[in-house]
């Protein structure tokens, strides 16, 4: 039987965009980025927070985590690859230890599972030795949000942090997600603000004044940007999985499709079978096997490590 791909439109007009003068790259101020955050942030928050738009939040949030895994990575100084995090995490068999990539990449994928206002789960998630300041960091924050914008929150609880530990990469670039999320009112956390920062930016944000935090809100604006056109693409390759649904016939399809729009990485032999994740549902290793490769035939979904054996499947590379 020969399969026909299904076809992932090039554009959905009911998904908000950005208008080019946000994008355009004009010489910036802290004033001129405040105006382009705004207009770039509603229309994420309306992406994100319109159930009729579409977008697999969840799987958006596990792909975001991936990528803040990768760049915490680099901000830490491991320069460890995405694959390699995303394998380390995905295929160490259970009861064994994930390394510092696994535990990385477990650190976000636990970080967009936080509620935004829960105090406790925020304290557990970045240790005991920073609990005791994080209300006063958020706090601050918030009044920057306020009074500048949410850009500038996000710069604000980067310093601030970074001021009490420099080596505390990871834990700056979570609380300033979580401060954005709150000015937002967002009930989870998105990881944008790590995206497009560096080592050296960082620095710079701690010892120098307005030029360092304009350049810091330029490069997170950026990444607002580009997790827009992330959850654009995804709403479409969801549309498309959606489509061909009713097409599968194995037993626990249905459950197996509702995995691949929340995870952005998926292992048949672990996930899939014996049961799928989650539920009670069977599925045999074989099933398992062959369910993902007819989402790959229907076109709407990729095997991510281009190896014959330990594979992993998603519908976005």
């Amino acid at each position: 039987m020969t399969y026909q791909p299904a076809a992932i439109r090039n554009d959905l007009p009911i998904l908000p965009k950005l208008p080019g003068w946000v994008t355009s790259g004009s010489a910036e101020t802290l004033e001129t980025v405040a105006f382009r955050s705004g207009t770039a942030l509603t229309v994420l928050d309306q992406l994100v927070g319109d159930a009729r738009y579409g977008v697999p939040v969840k799987l958006l949030a596990n792909r975001l985590a991936l990528t803040a895994a990768t760049a915490t990575s680099k901000l830490e100084g491991r320069l460890a690859r995405e694959a390699d995090i995303r394998d380390a995490f995905h295929l160490t068999p259970p009861g064994e230890a994930r390394g510092p990539d696994g535990d990385l990449l477990a650190f976000w994928r636990e970080a967009v599972r936080v509620r935004t206002g829960s105090a406790d789960e925020i304290a557990g998630l970045i240790g005991a030795g920073f609990a005791g300041e994080v209300g006063v960091w958020i706090d601050a924050g918030l009044e920057s949000a306020r009074t500048r914008g949410p850009l500038a929150s996000c710069s604000a609880v980067l310093r601030a942090v970074l001021e009490t530990d420099d080596r505390a990469e990871r834990v700056a670039c979570l609380l300033s997600d979580l401060v954005l999320a709150r000015a937002l009112n967002w009930k989870m956390v998105l990881p944008v603000s790590a995206q497009r920062l560096t080592k050296a930016m960082l620095r710079d944000l701690t010892i120098e004044g307005q030029r360092a935090e304009l350049t810091a809100q330029v490069r997170i604006l950026e990444s607002v940007q580009e997790t827009i056109r992330l959850a654009r693409d995804l709403a479409r390759r969801a549309e498309a999985l959606r489509s061909v649904a009713p097409r599968l016939r194995a037993k626990g399809s249905d459950a197996a499709v509702d995995l691949f729009m929340t995870e952005n990485s998926v292992a048949p032999a672990s996930m899939l079978s014996p049961r799928v994740r989650g539920t009670s549902i069977a599925m045999t290793d074989r099933a398992a096997r062959r369910f993902c490769d007819r989402l790959v035939e229907l076109g709407v979904a990729r095997e991510l490590t281009g190896r014959s054996t330990f594979r992993l499947y998603g519908i976005v590379q």
